[in-house]
């Protein structure tokens, strides 16, 4: 299976690394056992992953670069192969947010393979039940962190146009608007609109330009 572009936005321990830069994340100064818990995906949950995304595909048609008929057909061991090969490679972050073990949503963290100074945030999505709780933004901080540990210099993501809770996150966050809104997929009268999050200041892009060159 294919991870949708954040256009719009679709662990183990590979090489010793991720247990230090995804701890599990719970929800601060919230005691309560209800609070959202945000973990990867190891590479044997792919019918978790696979569950949740397609739940996420049936519940917001509008929010995604991918749709549920193209995904719903996939064969297990398609979703079985995408998870565990992600799950083993230091670009690609998959997250899962529980509550009291209750897998409630998503996300996916990448580094473009081409460049790596980029990374972003693909497949984001909380079950309806559980919004206004915070694992949105938890989910979202924790693709940040990692984007940032794995020394990218941008975040990018896309948003459905229109003033929905999922554009204000983006905008809290400090993420703006790169570009012009685009069909959200071929065919389709929707619009997305690119947005970016610096991860480094000016003087760090071009210290690292220049030693890269």
């Amino acid at each position: 299976m294919r991870s949708s572009r954040a256009y719009n936005s679709g662990m183990h321990a590979a090489d010793g690394l991720r247990p230090r830069l995804i701890p599990t994340v719970r929800q601060q100064g919230n005691l309560m056992t209800d609070a959202p818990t945000i973990r990867a995906f190891s590479a044997n949950e792919w019918r978790v992953y696979r569950d949740l995304r397609l739940r996420a595909l049936a519940d917001s048609p509008d929010a995604f670069g991918s749709t549920l008929a193209a995904e719903t057909g996939g064969l297990d061991a398609e979703w079985a192969r995408h998870l565990a090969s992600s799950v083993d490679s230091p670009l690609n972050l998959p997250l899962v947010a529980e509550v009291r073990g209750e897998p409630i949503g998503l996300a996916w963290g990448r580094i473009d393979t081409s460049d790596p100074d980029l990374a972003a945030l693909y497949q984001m999505w909380v079950a309806p039940s559980h919004r206004g709780v915070g694992a949105g933004q938890m989910l979202l901080k924790a693709v940040i962190a990692w984007a940032r540990a794995r020394n990218a210099s941008s975040l990018d993501l896309g948003v459905t146009c229109g003033d929905s809770p999922a554009r204000r996150l983006y905008e809290r966050a400090g993420f703006q608007p790169m570009g012009e809104p685009q069909p959200l997929r071929p065919g389709s009268t929707l619009l997305a609109q690119a947005m970016r999050l610096a991860l480094r200041g000016a003087a760090e892009q071009d210290g690292a330009a220049r030693r890269s060159s």
